[in-house]
């Protein structure tokens, strides 16, 4: 996948995942609180029903109250009561009905064939058995009670809010209910509007993710732009980079050849030039001469392997990395006079060209850096490898240093080019400093085929 595309991916994904947990969250809420706005009116309905269920029972007790509180107990008095109890009604299913203690019917205007019926035992749809519940909270609760009932004006089994009260004197329990159908097909169509609300909702929230999706794309094609742009910009930069490494590295070869090899070079041709005017002249300091130019001559062939060496060690191809290494640590040492201690678990086996050339560089660099600002006495450097890579430590007991702070430091090859080699072969860079330690770790990877090369524990 390109880098545009990943961008683009990173910022779409997480907003469509931010819209969606949105739109889940408003759902949830839109139908909470539309639970919650329907049992509100629900309830302020059924406390509306309530208090006209109380009304209406009032209305009935006041026109049985002069048979009842009378004392009159006998049957005509009874069935006078009854006679006018089924004479009442509102609306078009109000009506009243009644029974006595055990459960039996003794008025019900709308069912004839109730009348006279034991009822005790009778469940509604929902299981519960309703004159019982009657009776008990007629003689013992609110005198409210909710449950199913057969509807007159349709037949059908319909919720039922009824209000009782008892009738002492006569062991009656009297009460009146008003069916829910208005309640339902309230809370009904309030849930509907919530549902068509909710919705509303998330077409607006998908509308507005689109918009924003669409605004996300053109960043990141823009950024895309910006991001080519700048790689050019940087492509440009680490060219002009090495052309001046290059001219640097250019300049100190022609400057060790002019002020080394050149002047070197000269010396010893007057010294041959000398020695010969010397001979023909039968001069007695000729040979000694002759032997001083000579040992110049051996002096200058030194200096040319050393820069040959520094350019490119020839026992890195012939013998190996950590024979390279050692020859370097050994070197270092005699021309500054501090201690190095080489621990070398490879053996004499051979890296991977590239590695080995990087790993060589890093050691030539570090021990660079030490010679010129470490003021250490005690040099480290480790080399071995497992089954999947080589590892390269060096550690010196010097002064230390800020490593961002030197990082961030302009020009020369140094510690970013050091970073910059071990990234580019896909490794591991680590560096830590402080007063009295410095330490460096490189950590480059080997296929398995080289693990193998190596002779390593696969």
């Amino acid at each position: 996948m390109q880098l545009k595309h990943k961008i683009v991916a990173l910022g779409i994904l997480p907003l469509l995942l931010a819209v969606a947990v949105i739109c889940l969250l408003v759902v949830v809420q839109n139908q909470r609180l539309g639970e919650q706005q329907a049992q509100l009116i629900e309830n302020a309905i059924l406390a509306s029903k309530r208090a006209e269920l109380k009304n209406y029972v009032a209305m009935a007790l006041s026109v049985i109250e002069p048979l009842h509180a009378g004392g009159r107990g006998d049957a005509a008095a009874r069935q006078q009561a009854l006679d006018a109890l089924a004479k009442l009604s509102f609306g078009q299913d109000g009506y009243f009905f009644v029974y006595d203690a055990k459960g039996r019917n003794l008025m019900h205007p709308r069912q004839a064939e109730l009348v006279g019926q034991d009822l005790w035992n009778l469940t509604d749809a929902h299981g519960l058995q309703a004159i019982q519940a009657l009776l008990a909270s007629a003689a013992q609760g609110d005198g409210f009670q909710r449950y199913t009932w057969r509807k007159p004006s349709s037949g059908a089994d319909t919720d039922k809010l009824a209000h009782v009260v008892m009738l002492d004197g006569w062991g009656w329990m009297l009460g009146t209910g008003i069916y829910l159908e208005d309640v339902e097909r309230a809370s009904r169509q309030l849930r509907d509007e919530v549902a068509a609300g909710s919705h509303a909702t998330m077409v607006a929230i998908a509308a507005v993710a689109l918009v924003l999706v669409l605004l996300v794309f053109a960043g990141g094609m823009t950024l895309s732009v910006r991001e080519h742009r700048l790689a050019d910009c940087k492509l440009q930069e680490l060219n002009q980079r090495i052309i001046h490494l290059q001219e640097e590295e250019r300049s100190r070869v022609s400057r060790e050849l002019h002020d080394g090899i050149s002047q070197l070079l000269a010396s010893i041709k007057f010294q041959f030039e000398l020695a010969g005017h010397q001979l023909e002249a039968g001069a007695s300091g000729g040979l000694a001469t002759l032997q001083q130019a000579t040992e110049r001559l051996s002096d200058a062939i030194g200096e040319v392997r050393r820069i040959s060496h520094d350019l490119r060690p020839s026992l890195l191809d012939t013998l190996g990395l950590p024979a390279a290494i050692g020859q370097l640590a050994r070197e270092f040492e005699q021309r500054c006079g501090l201690s190095v201690r080489y621990r070398n678990q490879l053996g004499d086996a051979a890296l991977p060209a590239a590695s080995a050339v990087a790993l060589f560089r890093i050691v030539q660099e570090a021990l660079t850096n030490i010679e010129r600002h470490a003021g250490a006495s005690v040099v480290h450097i480790d080399l071995d490898a497992d089954a999947h890579s080589v590892r390269l430590q060096v550690h010196d007991d010097g002064v230390g240093f800020d490593p961002r702070a030197i990082e961030r430091m302009p020009g020369g090859i140094g510690l970013r080019n050091i970073r910059e080699r071990v990234e580019h072969l896909g490794g591991q860079f680590s560096l830590s400093s402080g007063a009295g330690q410095t330490g460096m770790r490189v950590l480059l990877p080997l296929a398995a085929g080289q693990a193998a090369a190596l002779s390593l524990p696969t």
